[in-house]
């Protein structure tokens, strides 16, 4: 029963390991950065949950209410917010390395890719 209880900690779990097979398996580079956006995801759902505390409050002051048993630790939920900021830049900057790729080798599949960078050195 304790193992059912946790199905937040299972889903971030399980998105993690698709998103980690989306990473290693796929050869095209869309879909990696998928892969790697859902990893991203994941690791924000997991720290969310853990940052949760059953019957508190986000930590802002109302009614008074000052405190520190009243509310959640706010660093999990800054961390998070930190967190898809950085992922969003290194998506933009991936995507944008992508569309150069394509423009130069006229594929998105890496090993293709590689091929042809290894021709291009020879």
């Amino acid at each position: 029963m304790e193992f059912l209880s946790k199905y937040y900690e299972i889903a971030s779990a399980v998105l993690f390991v698709i998103g980690f097979a989306t990473l290693l398996f796929s050869k095209n580079l869309i879909k990696k950065i998928i892969g790697f956006n859902i990893m991203d995801t994941s690791v924000y759902l997991f720290l969310a949950v853990k940052g949760y505390i059953e019957g508190r409050k986000a930590p802002i002051i109302t009614d008074g209410v000052q405190s520190v048993s009243a509310y959640i630790n706010p660093i999990p939920s800054g961390l998070v917010l930190t967190g898809i900021v950085v992922s969003v830049s290194v998506t933009a900057l991936m995507l944008s390395m992508t569309c150069v790729l394509y423009a130069r080798y006229k594929t998105l599949d890496l090993d293709r890719i590689l091929i042809y960078a290894n021709k291009e050195e020879s």
